[in-house]
């Protein structure tokens, strides 16, 4: 290994190794000697900027949350435009993706990881937890624009959306899953 070579983004060239490695070997091939090879970097690379493994884990998860709240700002941007469930449908498409299932199965697999997203203020259960976060924000600002009953619970449809759409994604292999059996359980559950 090289050294004297200057990183431009180490975090993200981390995360970025992190998540290759993720997706080919599962959270049980997710180790700091996988994830620096992957990088091209000098295993101290990572202890460098991370106090430990755990430490890097719970940044790459709040980095993806990070994501997923500005997608939950765009999902918010869409209210009172287009259909509901066509907008609730594109953005489960987006933020479900191969990522954050896999991020989602190394989040259970990790028992400190767990209590370090917790420490930090995460919902219960990280990324899903924000996603229904985001779905809620969705229909709370449809409701306010009167395109949904104004006594619907909101909470509960995201809460019920969400949990259909891991249900649906849960099994996602080389293809997400089919976009009109989303589509119809987002409608289905908001009637």
């Amino acid at each position: 290994m090289p050294t004297g070579v200057a990183l431009q983004d180490p975090r993200q060239q981390l995360f970025d190794a992190a998540v290759r490695v993720l997706m080919r070997a599962g959270a049980t091939g997710l180790t700091s000697r996988a994830v620096t090879a992957e990088a091209g970097v000098a295993k101290g690379v990572l202890h460098r900027h991370f106090a430990d493994f755990d430490a890097f884990l719970t940044d790459l998860v709040l980095d993806r949350i990070a994501w997923v709240e500005i997608q939950a700002d765009a999902l918010r941007e869409t209210a009172g435009t287009g259909e509901i469930a066509d907008n609730l449908t594109r953005a489960l498409l987006t933020v479900m993706d191969p990522v954050m299932m896999a991020i989602v199965v190394l989040i259970i697999a990790r028992d400190e990881l767990r209590n370090r997203l917790r420490a930090a203020g995460t919902a219960r259960f990280p990324l899903i937890g924000e996603g229904t976060a985001m779905i809620a924000g969705y229909l709370s600002a449809e409701r306010d624009r009167g395109r949904i009953a104004p006594d619907a619970d909101v909470q509960t449809l995201a809460a019920t959306v969400m949990g259909g759409a891991n249900l649906l994604f849960a099994e996602w292999k080389d293809m997400p899953p089919d976009p009109d059996v989303l589509h119809r359980m987002v409608s289905t559950t908001l009637r």
